[in-house]
């Protein structure tokens, strides 16, 4: 799991069939600082997050498999956990 934080919704009037029913967002993944890290890119919200949340998300093919019921999907990111609280103590 890694850390990232919501910058927006993705909406689209086509789209592919197993993004149905599914509310599509775009992460920023955060550094232990919480500053920006790597590429922004979408994510499926399995959760009820909003913009400028923090998140927990899960970045491999089999976990969207499993969350999405179906066996092919053209994404591998999914949105698993809204962050409350997050303290990180630097060793």
């Amino acid at each position: 799991m890694k850390l990232a934080r919501i910058i927006g919704n993705m909406e689209g009037t086509v789209k592919h069939a197993s993004y149905q029913n599914h509310k599509l967002m775009v992460v920023q993944p955060l550094d232990i600082k919480s500053q920006p890290r790597g590429r922004t890119h979408p994510a499926i919200d399995t959760v009820g997050a909003g913009v400028d949340n923090l998140v927990l998300v899960v970045e491999e093919g089999k976990a969207a498999q499993q969350m999405t019921g179906q066996k092919r999907i053209p994404i591998r990111t999914l949105i698993v956990g809204i962050v409350d609280h997050a303290e990180i103590q630097q060793s």
